[in-house]
């Protein structure tokens, strides 16, 4: 009997096996349903070769078709590896190629870019299967349609608790992407205290803006809709008209997403003319939070439940979290205290542990951390020290109730409308252009987004460079949140005896500049 991923659907037919699942513009299936799909598309990959242990990786926006996906794979016995939306020809085979992902489930054609032409135009060796999750792609690729009506009748491995869930790729200082190892058991037993801390129950009508490659969309969003009997209402791409709509059509309850989601929704024209008044619960966080936002979020958008928390997907995406009670301002100037049976400490440079109003390095003990990075012992040993405390690279105070606010970034990393960036990833891509001698990528405020990328760039020789044809140029090799929104072209760079770039100076420099390109 299965006891990972396959046990929780297993349990969610028994309970609610009548009950909504999945609802889109064209599918409602109840949680029978999507067990038959999903078993359906397990059967199909275990006729296609894949084996407990084996990788196969989802790269296509929010759908119905990701979810059977999803947990097709985990029926299987394989580990998911979920591939950003944003990301382009380069950055996504790297992450199939070094998965090592033997099946790519993929969009057709999102946003204009054509996804299956991607993967199928990459040098990727281990891949012997694409498969298209929608009608949209032109090729031989078969539709994922096709191969569930053409699924074997073959029997399926029990998936156990240790077993690997899933890897997910996030970046690191260094700018290459590390894949993230998570188990099974961890994964449910984080998110079955994250679904109880913001009460998340059965009847619950969840619209999942955040994607699904991403742990706020796939584990908050998918696996805790599973695991408490909520319906997931997919939703491919922001649109805050779109959403305040689809909250009324489908009488929506819960709505998480970053702060710039309520933002919008708070600014929009249409908002009063629009009924939104089925919400009650929202989680929010990876960015700074007025506190006039959640007080306007309850008053105005009429949510009972307002909640930050804070995570990284080394931690299988949550660390600690507010509560349920607590005051906007806590909400809002804190990421709450640790989920339960976890650690979470503030250490100087040493190790030490300071005391409570000190800054310093947050670190994290507990069955949240990840197993490790794929074939990478030696950053997963510098991430996780011998006594399991992860060094999280965040700088942080804790006060005296446990509760953490988050102060700085030690790596370094900036949040651009909720997606993580780093600027070591945009330095590297950007010293590519023939143009550029050097560079220095910084994060500056946005209203909107929190945060942009903003460049200062050295021209190499002679070069002169054109800031719109950098920009365009940084379009076709990165993901869109990741190109900077303003550019800079300076004579030298601001540096250190030993040759570091003073970042601080640079954002004194884009302060006092008013950010203007």
């Amino acid at each position: 009997m299965s006891t990972g991923v396959p046990g929780v659907l297993a349990q969610a037919v028994s309970r609610f096996p009548d009950t909504e699942a999945v609802v889109t513009q064209k599918v409602r299936w109840t949680f029978a349903d999507l067990e038959q799909r999903a078993r359906r598309a397990a059967q199909a990959l275990v006729g296609l070769g894949v084996k407990p242990g084996d990788r196969v990786g989802i790269w296509a926006p929010n759908s119905a078709e990701w979810v059977v996906a999803l947990l097709g794979i985990h029926l299987a016995g394989a580990a998911v590896v979920p591939i950003n939306t944003r990301f382009r020809q380069r950055e996504a085979a790297d992450v199939v190629h070094r998965s090592g992902a033997r099946v790519v489930f993929c969009a057709g054609e999102f946003l204009d870019f054509d996804y299956v032409a991607a993967v199928r135009d990459a040098d990727l060796p281990s891949v012997e299967h694409i498969i298209v999750l929608d009608e949209s792609a032109s090729g031989d690729e078969p539709l994922f349609s096709e191969l569930l009506r053409d699924a074997p009748e073959v029997d399926l491995p029990d998936v156990t608790e240790d077993e690997l869930s899933d890897v997910m790729y996030t970046s690191g200082t260094t700018g290459r992407p590390k894949g993230v190892m998570a188990t099974h058991g961890q994964t449910i037993r984080v998110y079955t205290e994250w679904a109880e801390i913001v009460g998340l129950e059965h009847g619950d009508r969840y619209l999942i803006v955040n994607p699904f490659f991403h742990t706020f969309g796939y584990k908050a969003g998918i696996l805790a809709c599973l695991l408490t009997g909520a319906t997931i209402v997919p939703e491919a791409v922001f649109d805050v008209a779109t959403v305040m709509r689809r909250v009324g059509e489908e009488a929506i309850t819960v709505l998480p997403g970053p702060p710039t989601l309520f933002l919008s929704i708070l600014s929009h024209p249409e908002r009063e003319s629009t009924d939104i008044s089925s919400l009650r619960l929202a989680v929010t966080g990876a960015a700074a939070i007025p506190v006039e936002m959640i007080r306007r979020m309850r008053s105005e958008l009429h949510f009972d439940t307002v909640l930050t928390g804070y995570g990284l997907t080394e931690s299988t995406g949550t660390v600690t979290m507010c509560r349920r009670g607590d005051d906007p301002e806590t909400i809002a100037t804190t990421s709450g205290r640790a989920i339960p049976d976890v650690e979470v400490r503030v250490v100087d440079d040493d190790g030490v542990e300071v005391g409570p109003h000190r800054h310093g390095e947050i670190v994290v003990r507990g069955y949240n951390v990840m197993s490790g990075y794929l074939d990478d012992p030696r950053a997963t040993a510098e991430a996780v020290d011998a006594d399991g405390w992860l060094q999280t690279g965040d700088i942080g105070v804790l006060d005296e109730r446990g509760y953490l606010s988050i102060t700085d970034r030690k790596k370094d990393m900036m949040i651009v409308g909720g997606f993580n960036a780093y600027p070591a990833e945009i330095e590297n891509t950007l010293l590519a252009h023939p143009d550029i001698a050097q560079c220095a990528v910084i994060g500056a405020p946005d209203e909107r987004l929190g945060e942009v990328p903003e460049a200062f760039l050295v021209a190499r020789d002679a070069a002169e460079i054109e800031i719109s044809g950098v920009i365009a140029w940084c379009r076709e090799q990165l993901a869109n949140y990741k190109v900077p929104r303003r550019v800079h072209v300076v004579e030298e760079l601001p540096m250190n005896a030993s040759g570091k770039v003073l970042k601080d100076e640079l954002r004194q420099a884009s302060a006092a500049a008013g950010s203007s390109t």
